[in-house]
């Protein structure tokens, strides 16, 4: 049995990755699938503008004067570069909080140029340079100026985490008592729910054209118009999403998630795209993604030259020379005609 993505050294096939895609419209209606599109899947970070929505909802973003930035960061998982670390520290100005508030936990930043000057000066990481730190500053951001206890404000029954449950299962239109609950990496809960549901959250986030309800459509409008404005504070420097949104500019809006999972929305088509990799390889994710791109018919041969190192990922040796690559082998299947 073929694999779809391949991974080469040499001309010889050395390993492979099985994926489930889902791409579906705002009605929800599944449009092309491969392996299973109904995968009960975590999609972990990429529920970040979902996990967003609050924050704008209650006023709060606006009663703290988030701009687009500081709003497309709270959707981020960042890489911990200067601006981001920054934003974050500023979010917490604003709110009178010190950086102690942030309960995302530490680890080593993506941008390893700012790890190395961190270490040189003698500094270890803090929570800041964590890359959920920006969406726990909105979570903490809404707590504030909802009066509500900060301590508490990753449990998932406090009003902060309650209020995106029910964000995500809206949007995404899932039931709320059918989304399992686990526990993300930076301490906040974690939403299990079919792939193609995750696609429709992105379809709508994509193109909200009152498809959940007027208020709604409008804040959901805001977030994708955030991130596809500053798709720098959505991931950083040589990051997939980042310079996926840069490449086709405002026609798709993009989100990773931990364990190889990425979802995207295609903004003029309104149409929602959920990968998950079964193993979570992650140098599968953005071969795949290019691919499905590809055979929708989105984007043109420049965007594409733009974005060779992700459609045909390298492999390196020690020496950083190029001694195979990840390629994409499978076709969509087209599921249109069984909606009708």
């Amino acid at each position: 049995m073929e694999k779809p993505i391949l991974v080469y050294r040499g001309s010889h096939v050395e390993s492979s990755h099985y994926v489930h895609i889902a791409v579906v419209n705002t009605e929800g209606e599944l449009l092309y699938s491969y392996g299973d599109p109904y995968r009960m899947t975590f999609p972990r970070s990429s529920m970040k503008p979902f996990q967003a929505v609050p924050l704008v909802e209650t006023g709060a973003a606006d009663h703290f004067a988030f701009d687009a930035s500081a709003l497309a960061l709270s959707c981020a998982s960042h890489s911990g570069e200067n601006y981001h670390r920054n934003t974050v520290l500023n979010i917490l100005d604003k709110l009178d909080l010190k950086e102690e508030a942030l309960q995302c936990g530490t680890h080593t930043p993506w941008n390893m140029e700012g790890y190395k000057k961190m270490l040189r000066a003698g500094k270890d990481v803090t929570p800041v340079y964590s890359n959920c730190s920006g969406k726990h500053s909105g979570m903490l951001t809404t707590a504030v100026h909802m009066q509500e206890k900060i301590s508490s404000y990753r449990e998932v029954h406090h009003p902060v985490q309650q209020r995106i449950l029910t964000a995500i299962a809206e949007i995404c239109s899932f039931p709320k008592d059918n989304i399992q609950l686990s526990v993300d990496g930076c301490g906040v809960p974690v939403h299990q729910i079919p792939l193609i549901n995750a696609a429709l959250g992105y379809a709508r986030l994509a193109k909200p054209d009152n498809q959940v309800n007027e208020q709604r459509s409008a804040i959901l409008a805001r977030i994708r118009d955030a991130m596809i404005t500053h798709p720098e504070m959505v991931g950083g420097t040589n990051r997939f999403d980042t310079d996926l949104m840069k490449a086709f500019r405002s026609q798709i809006v993009s989100k990773a998630g931990a364990e190889a999972v990425q979802c995207l929305g295609l903004t003029e088509q309104g149409i929602g795209i959920a990968i998950k990799v079964e193993d979570g390889g992650t140098r599968a994710v953005s071969v795949a993604t290019i691919e499905v791109l590809k055979q929708l018919g989105v984007g043109s041969d420049q965007i594409y030259q733009q974005l060779s190192k992700y459609a045909e990922a390298p492999v390196n040796n020690a020496r950083k020379e190029k001694i195979g690559a990840v390629k994409a082998n499978f076709l969509l299947t087209k599921r249109s005609d069984e909606n009708k």
